[in-house]
């Protein structure tokens, strides 16, 4: 079957970095993390154009797109110390929902079981089925835990009669046994959704939903060191998915689902740097960035900047890992230079 190419857009990759691709597996054999794009937005409820995400977050940037980000706060250049390559995008029509979650999920499969990180770039939140699910399989279902950031539960079960959208990925994801009920932490929801019936369904399958309002009263800090205990115990890594409608809508207003009253883009930053330098992620995605609704680039530039925060922190905990002199975020800046 001829391809078509980039689906929306230029055919750029991820701030310059080399292309790979996914049919060849020789050409990722090397690879640390493998970025690759899911320009689907078929499983929205409200306002779609997230198919236009990939797009948006592989340039939201003032710099060059020559591979390179050195990391101020961590002192590292991601994009170099790792081999981070661009498989491009996976070709998504949104009226065939189940034949675009089957490719997401064959190429998601194939880079996780080379033992790259897939990152994804999203696309709806319906793309976390086969996202998850493709790492999951690679490593092992039901020893792989999620740390979900969203707005919305996303635990729905049937919306206009149909089982998959973006409002019910986490329920088919559980339900598929790739991941486990009580090793799914989700944080920031908020808002006046889901009803009764769903929560309920949520807490029989010993989720842990961390609402804003407990976020606040508690602090995000301690919330995380908490949902980190849970994600690791008989769990081997960690997927990690973030909805950029954690965020409130003016630290990231487009978006298809906006809900005022999130997580500030400093949070979401620093949260994604601590998970992927605390925890062994073995897979990631960032979705429902919709660019026909942002207003002057602030929601690509922060979900852009949401993914090298992760790759940073990758390459710091390799380093460290590698007897280099451990990360201290208190350091200055300028010490020692």
């Amino acid at each position: 079957m001829p391809r078509y190419g980039p689906m929306y857009g230029p055919d750029l990759t991820f701030l310059g970095v080399e292309r790979c691709d996914v049919d060849d597996p020789a050409s990722y054999a090397d690879a640390d993390v493998v970025i690759i794009g899911a320009p689907f937005d078929g499983g929205t409820s409200h306002r779609p154009g997230a198919r236009f995400g990939p797009m948006a977050l592989r340039q939201a940037c003032y710099l060059p797109q020559d591979g390179s980000r050195p990391s101020l706060a961590l002192r590292v250049d991601a994009l170099r110390d790792l081999r981070v390559l661009d498989a491009g995008d996976v070709e998504c029509y949104s009226g065939d929902v189940e034949g675009s979650l089957e490719a997401i999920e064959s190429a998601v499969h194939r880079i996780a079981a080379s033992g790259a990180v897939p990152v994804v770039l999203g696309g709806d939140h319906t793309v976390a089925l086969p996202d998850a699910r493709g790492t999951a399989r690679a490593h092992a279902p039901g020893r792989t835990s999620m740390i979900h950031f969203d707005a919305h539960a996303d635990t729905g079960n049937i919306s206009f009669g149909h089982l998959y959208g973006h409002g019910q990925p986490m329920r088919r994801l559980i339900e598929s046994g790739a991941i486990r009920g009580d090793r799914f932490l989700q944080i920031g929801l908020r808002g006046y959704w889901p009803e009764p019936e769903t929560l309920e369904w949520m807490a029989r399958q010993d989720m842990r939903s961390y609402e804003m309002t407990e976020i606040v009263a508690r602090g995000l800090e301690e919330c995380l060191t908490e949902a980190f205990r849970i994600a690791l115990d008989e769990c081997d890594q960690i997927f990690l998915s973030i909805d950029i409608d954690v965020c409130d809508p003016g630290h990231a207003p487009g978006t298809g689902t906006p809900e005022p009253g999130g997580l500030t883009a400093r949070q979401l930053l620093d949260a994604v740097r601590r998970i992927c330098y605390e925890l062994p992620v073995a897979g990631m995605e960032i979705v429902e960035v919709a660019p026909p609704y942002d207003h002057a680039d602030i929601t690509a530039l922060l979900g852009n900047r949401v993914v090298l925060e992760a790759l940073s922190a990758m390459a710091r905990r390799r380093a460290d890992e590698a007897g280099g002199e451990r990360w201290d975020p208190r350091r200055p800046l300028l010490d020692g230079r």
